[in-house]
């Protein structure tokens, strides 16, 4: 009988010990605790790619690779680009990109670029990329097929996918998809990017506290952020004339578009063979195109984009209507013709 109280009191030791140490992790929670962490905690499963403190060297070969298009791989040999043609730079930021991580709005999302000073681009930012459970979302069936299937919901697969027909690139070889992904979880949310008020952290902590496998509190965190980017494919509009006379745009606004999101493959050293500068001759030309129904319209370009081409497949992907609105392509061309006149 002594034996089997002596054991109890053991369990009942190893219980509270648990809970101690469970508590004093949950009251470490601050703005820099990972995302990830967090939801772990709570006993939400782990993503299939889920990479557990990858090593600083594969990180930085993740970043090489993304910023640059190659690396040193791990045996020391120089690696080949995966894309001639094209950086993940040249379509995604690598910061957030959303003032509120609830909501995926272009207007507000211009603002915001404008004030960090980032480039405004087709593609979904890689911060938070690991913590989206979808990608290639919604209409991007349209353009990619049964190509998607397999990279809506496999990042791996999402990754692939990107430098084999979004960068117009090689496949990935595994350890380059690994450092890839390493990177990304270098650039996972911090607790500090769901902006919660402390009304919301208290609610974290003491449900928490009392119970570390709670999928009600798990959906609560992630209600803090999208789960996924939307994409929703739109057709050039039909009443050119009409907005090409308007004068409703706004002139600033469209010269921070034409800088940051136009140029920044548009450049003398750009990606594409189509020159964009600051000179009268340019403006001149995009105004002369306005109009037009063909790809050197910004109405057609912006929400059709072209194809890669026999002998030059770089291409310009185009705006969703999330990550480009109406409004703002009305605000780009209020900046062309008062730069044209």
């Amino acid at each position: 009988m002594k034996k089997i109280a002596a054991s109890s009191v053991l369990v009942v030791l190893v219980i509270l010990l648990v809970n101690f140490k469970g508590k004093d992790k949950v009251s470490g929670w601050n703005e820099d605790t990972n995302l990830q962490e967090v939801l772990s905690y709570l006993g939400a499963p782990k993503p299939l790619h889920y990479m557990e403190n990858p090593s600083p060297e594969m990180v930085k070969m993740g970043r090489d690779l993304v910023w640059d298009g190659k690396t040193v791989g791990p045996n020391g040999s120089k690696s080949t680009y995966v894309s001639k043609h094209f950086m993940c730079t040249s379509c995604h930021n690598m910061e957030i990109e959303d003032p509120n991580l609830r909501f995926s709005n272009p207007e507000t999302r211009l603002d915001y670029a404008i004030e960090k000073d980032i480039p405004y681009l087709q593609g979904t930012t890689f911060y938070g990329m690991v913590n989206r459970e979808t990608w290639y979302n919604d209409d991007y069936i349209l353009k990619y097929g049964d190509l998607v299937k397999p990279a809506h919901d496999n990042l791996r697969e999402a990754i692939q996918l990107c430098a084999k027909e979004c960068s117009q690139g090689r496949p990935l070889e595994q350890w380059e998809e690994d450092a890839i992904l390493a990177y990304s979880w270098s650039l996972q949310y911090k607790m500090g990017d769901l902006n919660l008020n402390a009304n919301n952290w208290k609610k974290l902590r003491t449900e928490a506290y009392d119970n570390n496998m709670h999928p009600q509190l798990v959906s609560w965190l992630k209600s803090f952020y999208l789960q996924k980017s939307p994409a929703t494919f739109v057709d050039a509009p039909a009443n050119k004339d009409e907005l090409i006379a308007s004068t409703s745009g706004d002139v600033e606004k469209g010269k921070y578009l034409y800088e940051f999101s136009c140029r920044q493959c548009h450049h003398e050293d750009g990606e594409s063979m189509f020159t964009l500068d600051y000179s009268k001759l340019s403006f001149a030309k995009l105004k002369h195109n306005m109009a037009k129904e063909n790809s050197f319209s910004i109405y057609e370009i912006v929400r059709h984009g072209t194809h890669p081409g026999m002998g030059h497949r770089p291409y310009m992907p185009h705006f969703t209507r999330e990550r480009m609105s109406d409004k703002q392509i009305d605000d780009l061309k209020a900046y062309i013709q008062q730069e044209a006149s």
